[in-house]
């Protein structure tokens, strides 16, 4: 997925979207979603890039604009990928109570964090 969450938004849904996540740095190296473990937390990147790894093994890398561990949200599972940092990131964090009730709110971000779970088929 090259495209950004925000895309779909109009101007509007996307501040919304921003104002309701909290921004972060981390930094590289860091591990924010690891496999296996329950879905709690999604971010979306504004910097940096992540890899993807499923079993240790890269599938995926993911950079600005796109959001990470929303699968496991929106499918109610376990997550099915560990997410490393692989340059220093900014992102906004979201618990997966304020990503579900920000789906329900704005139906562009909805369709566009369920394009993105389903493109990644349940990864992350």
């Amino acid at each position: 997925m090259t495209s950004s969450i925000f895309d779909a938004l109009t101007a509007d849904e996307a501040a919304r979207v921003r104002a309701a996540g909290t921004p972060l740095t981390l930094p590289a190296g860091w591990s924010p979603i690891g496999e296996r473990t329950p879905a709690d937390k999604a971010y979306i990147l504004t910097a940096g890039e992540v890899s993807v790894r499923r079993s240790g093994t890269e599938i995926a890398t993911l950079g600005a604009g796109q959001i990470i561990g929303e699968a496991a949200i929106v499918n109610h599972t376990l997550r099915s990928a560990s997410i490393v940092a692989l340059t220093p990131l900014k992102a906004l964090h979201y618990t997966s109570e304020r990503l579900e009730a920000l789906v329900a709110e704005i139906p562009a971000f909805a369709d566009a964090v369920a394009a993105a779970a389903a493109e990644r088929h349940g990864d992350a």
